[in-house]
């Protein structure tokens, strides 16, 4: 199974930002951690700040890899420009946040991709992409 990990903005900061929300490890460490469980799928993975950069990323994979993990980061509230690339795709996308966005600012409550989308999981820190991890491997049986 190739599963693709796209983050979007400021997630590349993790282990350095709001800690308190956030926590103290890197996404690399994450990564390392599922590579390490998961040693039969094959991961991907890839950051940007910029939103066309993901959106040409979701377009590049989606339609080879078995699944996306997405942390679109705060465009998840405003793009529906990522709505539609993910539409336009076969491969599942599972959107995930590490902190619960139903706790924090009411603009963070709703998303723009969620609605494309095979799932959300949100607020279980960077275990949100273990989580993601075993539903896409869950559809894939």
């Amino acid at each position: 199974m190739r599963i693709q990990i796209i983050n979007g903005p400021n997630i590349n900061l993790l282990g350095k930002r709001e800690p308190s929300i956030y926590g103290s490890s890197t996404f690399e460490d994450c990564l390392a951690g599922l590579k390490s469980r998961y040693p039969d799928v094959s991961f991907d993975y890839f950051q940007s700040n910029i939103e066309g950069e993901l959106i040409d990323k979701i377009q590049e994979v989606g339609f080879d890899v078995d699944g996306i993990v997405l942390n679109a980061g705060a465009y998840t509230h405003t793009s529906i420009a990522l709505q539609d690339a993910i539409r336009a795709i076969t491969a599942p996308v599972i959107e995930v946040h590490i902190s619960n966005v139903h706790a924090r600012e009411s603009f963070r409550h709703v998303s723009m991709i969620a609605c494309a989308c095979r799932g959300v999981i949100c607020g279980f820190g960077l275990d949100s992409y273990r989580l993601a991890v075993e539903a896409l491997l869950q559809a894939g049986r």
